[in-house]
């Protein structure tokens, strides 16, 4: 009898760690999900800040792109402005909105006397002179950078070299 029940008692042992190992596997699996479920979840958390934040920059471009003109409104009026006092006034305020502005990334593009880069600058017209070919020589209208991006192209005058300076008028007319 007492080997019955050793008998039995190793195979309730075997049944018992086949159970164990098979509970240890479970827990394993749903371990391993869970893992998964944490990675995929803090993924779809980075994909939906990096779009909150895409489109926090294009509302903020949007309305700077419409604010931007009030800043042309205002480099007009101090150029017709006819008193001092008024054209102060005008100037002060124009400062002030810019650095508004500025706080939130955008920057005026550098134009006058640099070499003209079509990714910066839009030609309108160009004209003979002395400086160095497709130099800015004139700003028409200001362009801006808001942060790295371009949100409007300067509007440029820019200089063609005379290649004909040296030639006497008899060579042209041949």
């Amino acid at each position: 009898m007492d080997k019955i029940n050793s008998e039995n008692e190793s195979t309730n042992a075997e049944e018992a760690n086949m159970q164990l190992e098979a509970y240890k596997q479970l827990a394993e699996e749903r371990l391993d999900q869970m893992k998964y479920l944490q990675a995929d979840f803090d993924n779809y958390r980075k994909k939906f800040d990096k779009e909150k934040e895409s489109i926090i920059k294009l509302a903020n471009e949007n309305l700077i792109k419409e604010l931007i003109v009030i800043l042309d409104d205002f480099e007009s009026s101090v150029r017709l402005a006819e008193n001092e006092k008024n054209k102060e006034g005008i100037l002060l305020m124009q400062k002030k909105f810019f650095a508004l502005l500025r706080k939130h990334g955008l920057n005026e593009i550098e134009a006058l006397g640099k070499k003209f880069d079509p990714y910066f600058h839009d030609v309108l017209c160009k004209e003979l002179s002395e400086h160095n070919g497709d130099e800015v020589i004139e700003e028409i209208q200001k362009g801006y950078v808001l942060g790295s991006k371009v949100i409007r192209p300067t509007k440029v005058k820019i200089s063609e070299k005379n290649t004909q300076q040296g030639l006497k008028m008899n060579d042209i007319k041949e």
